[in-house]
């Protein structure tokens, strides 16, 4: 018998310039494609949304992302809600690019970058949830290792979906798990235990993940759980609430990047990476995507 999905339409203004290709190498980013699937015109993405397993399916038509949201359960008001927000973030519409490049069009170092590349966007997690636990499976491994790390937190943790597709798994799925499910599959003792202490902090009410929260507040929050430091928060703001001034000195391609076009002779210290990116303030955010762009721009 076939599963019975409740359907919502959704179309969506693309601004002017919309770089399709951006938002597919970032949701394309894991080969087997457990909760992700993309193609040139579009992605399939599945999530957990207060529980009910959801797929997000978005195909680009012109200036227009025709979205159906697909929900494994009659879809109330509050998770309608969510499945919009969600949309927003994957498709990368929570910061216009607009006040940057009028901020940075004379800027010597990320002004010839921004002409060459207009309308660079930041392209988030869907969940502020799904940000955290990618932050923290990311902190100081190789991307193909931390993409690894992430299949498999899904694989253990997340739902299919009617489609097929797994879903992104919200905090009680992955508070479930003990912390040999995780280290007897490569994760880390210290990564595992943060990923299962953020997820029950989230669940017993400790930890807030509401989107409309002020950075300083969550920043002091999140700095606060043991096995978070300041490149996961600035990650997890950046990712997952979609601040415009989120400073990443700490990134190790941040800092490659300040290196490669300052010409410098050595690669920045924190210290240096912090005082070349004050000068973005408020817009820092921007100046980070502008910086992994570089380098792989020729």
């Amino acid at each position: 018998m076939k599963a019975v999905t409740h359907d919502l339409a959704l179309d969506l203004a693309l601004p002017p310039g919309y770089r399709v290709a951006d938002l597919i190498a970032f949701h394309g980013r894991d080969v087997e494609g457990v909760a992700e699937q993309v193609a040139p015109d579009g992605l399939r993405k599945g999530v957990l949304l207060d529980g009910v397993p959801t797929l997000l399916d978005i195909r680009f038509d012109g200036q227009l992302a025709r979205c159906r949201i697909a929900f494994d359960a009659p879809a109330s008001d509050n998770l309608q809600a969510m499945a919009r927000d969600a949309l927003l973030n994957v498709l990368g519409l929570r910061i216009d690019p607009a006040a940057f490049a009028a901020f940075a069009q004379d800027d010597p170092v990320l002004g010839p970058l921004l002409a060459r590349q207009p309308g660079l966007r930041i392209v988030q997690s869907a969940t502020v949830f799904e940000a955290l636990t990618w932050a923290i499976i990311g902190q100081q491994i190789n991307l193909t290792f931390a993409i690894a790390l992430r299949r498999t937190l899904i694989q253990l943790a997340g739902r299919p979906h009617a489609s097929g597709l797994l879903c992104y798994p919200e905090a009680p799925d992955v508070a479930r798990l003990a912390l040999e499910d995780l280290t007897s599959r490569k994760f880390s003792t210290a990564k595992a235990e943060t990923v299962l202490r953020v997820a029950r902090m989230a669940v017993d009410g400790s930890l807030s993940l509401a989107r409309e929260r002020d950075a300083a507040l969550v920043s002091q929050e999140l700095l606060a759980i043991k096995g978070i430091g300041p490149w996961t928060v600035n990650y997890v703001l950046l990712r997952g609430y979609g601040y415009p001034d989120c400073s990443l000195e700490g990134d190790v391609a941040v800092r490659a990047a300040l290196h490669k076009l300052t010409g410098s002779a050595q690669r920045p210290t924190l210290l240096e990476a912090q005082r070349l990116l004050e000068r973005y303030a408020p817009h820092r955010t921007m100046a980070a995507a502008y910086l992994w762009a570089s380098l792989s721009d020729k």
